[in-house]
This record gives structure tokens, C-alpha cells and sequence, in this order.
């Protein structure tokens, strides 16, 4: 299928374009829960369910997650400057007042991670203060449960690489047990650390008007009506953006990949039926893809034969990874990018599953799985996580090589899925099925302690 992709280029750059153009007109992100998100998935349904209705079987996967929103974040720092920030997914507000206090310092320990242990906060009184802590090596939820633990009316998290800080999700689970934080380049932390241990006192101004509540989403599912439906290969990438920008990298090069697959397979005989998703909510936590896999019944999640994840395939300064696992069913899908993109003068290399994408809950279910993925460090894509994510910040050749690797193994998919073997009925992912469902507790719990709570901003809130 690949060698018929000879405008690849140009139509991937169309739909970035497209997507790139969404987000400007929608307050400059695809984030779940906003307008952007609805106009995303209106322009997939387009093709999929108007253009493409005597090919594809395409229906709306919806579920409900607590939606989040800073609409104002500010920092003051010690002389009255106005300090750069960064907020975090579910941030909680500062109940509709600035936090005004004196910074408190907490241990470095950059090889177990800093301030994520108990023991790491002996002999720290927090009480009215505002925790200084340094980014990275655990997740930073827990930095702020210990914060609020030891006292602390809020935090600054300083950034533990040069550069603008990137976003992150705290956890919708984590609404109500956390302290509000901003998020400061690491020269800024450094210099108030300093200051701190030469004895002086430091204290800033926190406001972070924030809301809460629960919102409906969805994914977008498009089926080939030809080939086997016993026999289905599937492909997703995540249509969802952070609020910080428009996600055209992250993952609107992923989305696009997927348009132009599909676009391309109504042309051929199947054997096997191919599964587009275009998942919902990943950078709240995977929730789009969690859900699905979660409402799976066992007999459905055996007709998954392999899950090809796409997520970031564009990197301005890409690396070329395929994700393969301890599943020997991986690697019959692995091989196949590999060796295209390696023929292709691509050093691609093999990695191993992260937690952080929508292949976890496949992974979960047992079924062989890969994908492809070119980078979110600082070196790979500056831009990760924030507004600059636009059109000109995706590499359209590495974009289109990808694509065309994908095109190759999901062509042979569709034709033989002769070496790949039926999923593992138990997975030995740590993250167990049941861990996934207590996963949508907890979120089912913070969106109700939410609906029960007001944020400065709540008022006049609609749901999209």
C-alpha cells in the first residue's frame, strides 16, 4: 500500500493543517471537554462516517471524565517581578484568593527523586508555607500529597532540566489530595534555593484559578466492512491536545498518519478487517483507550489480532523507536517497522512499553502490540506539551516515512496475519485489569467530590 502514497507529503501536511487551523479557532488547543476536541473529531467524522460510509463502519465510543481547566495562573516572586509559569493538568485553584507565603526548601536527591518519600520530608514543617521542590523521577502528585501532607499551602516545582518546562497531567485521581503548584524554569528554583540556604527569606504570590467538573467525550472508532471479523487488525492514535496548545505533533501527526491509512485501504481486497480509533482524553490518562479496552468482552478482545499505536510520529528532531514488549507476538508487528524504516536509511531502534500511551490497556488485554514513536525529550521535540506545538513544529519527512512504514504493516496485516499469535489470556503487565478498574473509581470519585466543591470560575461552564 505504501508505494501507492505518492502525495503522502502533501495530504498529512493538509490534515495538520487542518487540525493546526481547529485549534487557532477554538482558543488555541484540541484539549477533551472544549469546542477544539468536538471540531477535531467532526473533521475525522467527515471523512470516516460521510466520505468514506460505503467502506468504513465508524460509530462514537463515549464516556464521562472530570475536565480541568486553569483559566488564569500567576506568580510573584520576592522583589514584585512577575515570574514565567507553567501549570499542570488538573491544577486545583487557590480558592479564588492569591497565596501569599514564605517558601520552605526540600532535599535534592536526584537518584531516588526529590521529595517523593516520606522520609525525605523528616524534620520539615511545611504549615503556612509554600514547598520549593525540584521536577522529576517520581510522578508529581505525590510531591504535592506530601506537600499538603507536611503543611504546605501550596508549591513551586522548578524544572530539573534547562529550558521552558513542559505540561503533565497530575491525575484526575489526585483531585482534592494535592497543593496548588506552579511550574518554574530550573534557573528560577535554583536562584530562590540558594537564596534560601544563604538565609534569606523568600516569599512569593500563588494565584490559579482553576475549574472543575465532569464532561462528556468520546472516541472515534472507523472499521473496514470487508476482511474477517474475527481476524482484526487495529491502529490508534490519541485527537486530544493538552490546553497548553495545539498538539499538531503531539498527536495531531499520529491523527493524521491514521486519515491517510484509511484513506488509502478502500482501495484494497481485505482479509482480515482493519480498526481505526482516534482515541479521546489520552492527556487526562489515557481515558479514551482505557475505556474501550476496559468494556472489551473477552470474546472481542480475542478478535484483536495486533494494536498499532501512533503517537508523536513527527518529531522535529527525531528518533526512530518501535515499541516492542515481552509479548512474543510484538515482535511479529515490530519487525515489519523496523526493517522498512532501516531499508530506508531510518536507524530505528527497538524500546521497550512505557505507561504513558494508548497501547496500555491493549498490553493489559494481552494482545501483540507496537508502534512507533519519535521523541518527546527536550532534544527531540522542544516544543512538547506547549504552545509552540503548531503546523511548523512537526518534521513532515520523518511524518511521511512513518507513514509509509505503517502503510506497509498494516497492508501485510490485512492480508495474513499468518506468525501472529492469539493474545495472552493473562497479562503480565504490572498494571492489571484490575488495577484499570479501580483506576476509573478513583476518577468516578474525584469527579463527584468535584461536582460538590465551587472553583472561582465554575459559574456558566457548558459541557461539550
Amino acid at each position: 500500500m505504501e508505494e501507492t502514497l505518492t502525495s503522502t507529503s502533501s495530504r498529512l501536511e493538509r490534515n495538520l493543517w487542518n487540525l493546526d487551523r481547529i485549534a487557532k479557532e477554538n482558543g488555541g488547543n484540541r484539549a477533551f471537554g472544549t469546542p477544539g476536541y468536538k471540531a477535531s473529531s467532526d473533521y475525522v467524522l467527515e471523512r470516516a462516517k460521510t466520505r468514506f460510509g460505503p467502506e468504513y463502519d465508524t460509530y462514537i465510543h463515549e464516556f464521562d471524565h472530570l475536565f480541568n481547566e486553569v483559566r488564569k495562573i500567576t506568580l510573584t516572586g520576592p522583589d514584585g517581578e512577575s515570574v514565567e509559569t507553567v501549570t499542570l493538568i488538573y491544577n486545583p485553584g487557590t480558592d479564588g484568593s492569591p497565596i501569599k507565603a514564605p517558601l520552605i526548601d526540600t532535599p535534592v536527591d536526584d537518584e531516588r527523586g526529590s521529595a517523593c518519600f516520606e522520609d525525605q520530608w523528616t524534620g520539615i514543617d511545611a504549615t503556612g508555607k509554600i514547598a520549593l521542590l525540584k521536577r522529576g523521577s517520581c510522578a508529581i502528585a505525590d510531591k504535592l500529597r506530601l506537600a499538603r501532607a507536611h503543611g504546605a499551602l501550596g508549591a513551586i516545582l522548578y524544572h530539573n532540566l534547562p529550558g521552558t518546562p513542559s505540561s503533565a497531567t497530575l491525575g484526575a485521581e489526585s483531585f482534592g489530595q494535592i497543593v496548588p503548584v506552579a511550574t518554574v524554569k530550573q534557573d528560577v528554583g535554583q536562584k530562590w534555593k540558594a537564596d534560601l540556604a544563604s538565609g534569606k527569606e523568600v516569599v512569593v504570590e500563588l494565584f490559579i484559578d482553576a475549574v472543575f467538573e465532569e464532561r462528556r467525550s468520546w472516541n472515534v472508532i472507523a472499521e473496514t466492512k470487508a476482511g474477517d471479523p474475527n481476524n482484526v487488525v487495529m491502529l490508534g492514535a490519541h485527537l486530544d491536545s493538552v490546553l497548553a496548545g495545539a498538539g499538531i505533533n503531539d498527536d495531531g501527526s499520529g491523527s493524521s498518519l491514521l486519515l491517510e491509512l484509511m484513506t488509502e485501504l478502500r482501495y484494497y481486497k481485505l482479509a482480515n478487517k482493519v480498526r481505526f480509533a482516534w482515541w479521546g482524553a489520552e492527556e487526562s490518562g489515557l481515558v479514551g483507550s482505557l475505556d474501550y479496552t476496559a468494556s472489551l468482552a473477552p470474546e472481542e478482545a480475542d478478535k484483536i489480532r495486533f494494536y498499532f499505536n501512533y503517537d508523536m510520529v513527527g518529531s522535529p528532531y527525531a528518533e526512530y523507536q518501535i515499541y516492542v514488549g515481552d509479548n512474543e507476538g510484538d515482535k511479529v508487528g515490530a519487525v515489519k517497522l523496523f526493517d522498512y524504516l532501516t531499508a530506508a536509511g531510518k536507524p530505528a531502534k527497538y524500546v521497550n512499553f512505557g505507561s504513558s500511551s494508548d497501547y496500555v490497556g491493549f498490553l493489559e488485554l494481552g494482545i501483540p502490540s507496537s508502534g512507533i514513536f519519535t521523541g518527546a525529550s527536550a532534544t527531540t521535540d522542544p516544543c512538547y506539551h506547549q504552545a509552540c506545538d503548531v503546523l511548523a513544529n512537526v518534521n513532515l519527512d520523518a511524518l511521511t516515512i512513518n507513514a509509509k512504514a505503517a502503510a506497509n504493516a498494516v497492508a501485510e496485516f490485512a492480508l495474513s496475519l499468518e506468525g501472529v499469535p492469539r493474545r495472552r489470556t493473562v497479562s503480565v503487565n504490572p498494571r492489571s485489569r484490575d488495577g484499570v478498574r479501580n483506576q476509573f473509581v478513583k476518577w468516578k470519585r474525584a469527579a463527584a467530590t468535584a461536582a460538590t466543591q465551587k472553583s472561582c470560575s465554575h459559574a456558566g461552564d457548558s459541557t461539550i
